[in-house]
């Protein structure tokens, strides 16, 4: 086989289009999360303990110059504020997973309907155990 070939199986294998999928749904996903920490979850956060922005907190190693340029910082509020959203993030997806598993186990409970043929054989069964012995 050709290296063409074999690329072209490689790439067309179902688990490589699986996980192609899954990449660019997780992408979308990872937006929308963003999107709902960033504009829905923070600003009410921010508003609780009185519109302090963490990302403006520097431990500065260095004072810039007279033009402004070559300060040296340890932003260690950026760092945190991106804990913070890591942790909200995480707890979002954390309770997303939480209902998907929740609606698949109620899928699952549900009982299968025994094949026809295990039906007739178990009242087979049945009926040589209820019977008169001869």
């Amino acid at each position: 086989m050709s290296f063409f070939g074999e690329f072209k199986a490689f790439a067309m294998r179902g688990n490589v289009i699986d996980l192609a999928v899954g990449v660019v749904i997780g992408a979308a996903f990872g937006k929308i999360v963003t999107s709902l920490v960033d504009q829905m979850i923070m600003p009410p956060i921010g508003l609780l303990i009185g519109g302090v922005d963490f990302s403006a907190y520097k431990w500065i190693l260095q004072a810039a110059g007279p033009d402004g340029k070559g300060e040296v910082a340890i932003q260690f509020g950026a760092f945190l504020n991106t804990v913070v959203q890591f942790a909200i993030v995480a707890f979002a997806i954390f309770l997303v997973v939480k209902l998907m598993n929740r609606m698949m186990r109620k899928q699952e409970d549900a009982p299968a309907a025994p094949p026809a043929d295990v039906v007739l054989l178990t009242e087979i069964r049945d009926l040589l155990k209820n019977s008169p012995p001869r």
